[in-house]
């Protein structure tokens, strides 16, 4: 049985693959231009159908367009491939981006070396194999063992790995066999064009599949956070809180709420603004995520109402953490403008029973924050659960 390719077949696959992606992706585009990822992806396939079709059309155009360019146009293009991709995990930093850059340049400049010194279609497509395979090994790497890796990240890593695997094979083929051209059949070739062009279609809908579930996560981040302090909403805080309740029940261990607000905040807003207002909030939000411990929960209830729950706290730790609210900033003062505010704050701690609920733990820590308000403000008081007709 004959293995072997037509190598130009592949590449009019190659071309036809990545249009009908430019075309549909332009379609989606036309809703979401501002979006930089999905615009760089769309520059990327533009930028490879180009190549691709250069590299097919070889022999009868000039070489400086068939080899010259259109290596260059792959480099590009693979580069920004992989760009968008990195923008996805959220890890192309300005570090990574430079390095992205210096990469594409060196497989730019020394892909021409090799022309202008040592012009053997072997040793360019031994260079271009580990140049490219050099690109992706970065997003390979995530894509596996990235801390929030999911099914589908895992999947479209290890579809990356076996692209690495076949370039860098080739180039070592490469190397091993100076007969070895671009259009040259052989098993190696076959295998390595072949690859090319099942990544190629698999990488398109894997992009997509992690633009969707990207989307996805957004929604639900958007659904459970609230969106100007990026602390828990009130109904995802209550959902949580009543399970820290159920589970520190079992293991009898004491849990602590806080609920505060900012003093004079309808003033700030009457005085400043309501956008500094919602700077004052991001403000302080700031400095309380900075406090958490790493499995307390916190918490917009609305306005400008805050809760804390700090699960396996008692009430002198819970007192500490209460007073060192106010005492890290005794006025708070933003540092763009000198909007100054003070907190209030009410403290409840309990050892979770089947009778203590979510909310008669809130109605009673209101209180103690009224408590607060009600002794000048700016201060830290506490209220204790006795019994359900005790919050009367």
């Amino acid at each position: 049985m004959n293995l072997l390719l037509d190598m130009k077949t592949i590449f009019i696959t190659l071309v036809c693959g990545n249009f009908f992606t430019v075309f549909l992706i332009s379609a989606y585009w036309q809703q979401h231009k501002h979006n930089k990822t999905l615009n760089t992806f769309f520059a990327a396939k533009c930028i490879q159908a180009i190549a691709w079709l250069f590299l097919t059309i070889r022999g009868g155009i000039p070489d400086i367009f068939s080899i010259s360019l259109a290596n260059s146009l792959l480099f590009v293009g693979l580069s920004l491939e992989i760009a968008s991709v990195l923008l996805l995990l959220q890890v192309f930093s300005k570090r990574v981006k430079k390095f992205y850059i210096y990469l594409t340049l060196i497989n730019l400049i020394g892909f021409h070396i090799i022309i202008l010194f040592y012009n053997l279609e072997n040793v360019r497509i031994a260079f271009a194999s580990i140049g490219s395979a050099i690109v992706i090994i970065l997003p390979t790497y995530k894509l596996l063992f990235q801390q929030s890796s999911t099914p589908l990240k895992k999947v479209l890593g290890t579809l990356y790995f076996l692209i690495l695997f076949s370039l860098i094979f080739r180039g070592i083929s490469a190397l091993n066999d100076q007969a070895m051209g671009l259009f040259t059949p052989s098993i190696t070739q076959s295998l390595s064009f072949l690859s090319l062009y099942l990544s190629m279609i698999l990488g398109n809908i894997g992009f997509i599949l992690l633009l969707k579930e990207r989307a996805d996560e957004e929604l639900i981040k958007l659904s459970k956070y609230d969106d100007l302090t990026n602390a828990l909403n009130r109904r995802s805080f209550i959902e949580q809180s009543k399970q820290y309740l159920i589970h520190y029940q079992k293991i009898q261990k004491p849990v602590s709420l806080l609920l505060f607000d900012l003093d004079h905040f309808k003033q700030i807003n009457d005085q400043h603004g309501h956008e500094v207002g919602d700077r004052v909030l991001k403000d302080i939000a700031s400095h309380i995520f900075q406090q958490m411990t790493q499995d307390g929960l916190f918490g917009r209830y609305g306005g400008d109402e805050f809760a804390i729950l700090l699960p396996n706290t008692d009430e002198n730790q819970s007192s500490i953490f209460a007073e060192k609210m106010l005492n890290s900033k005794k006025v708070y003062t933003l540092e763009e403008m000198s909007v100054e505010y003070s907190l209030s704050i009410g403290v409840i701690t309990v050892v979770p029973t089947e009778n203590i609920s979510m909310e008669s733990l809130y109605v009673i820590c209101d209180k103690a924050l009224y408590d607060s308000k009600n002794a000048g403000r700016n201060k830290v008081s506490r209220r204790y659960y006795e019994t359900l007709e005790a919050i009367g």
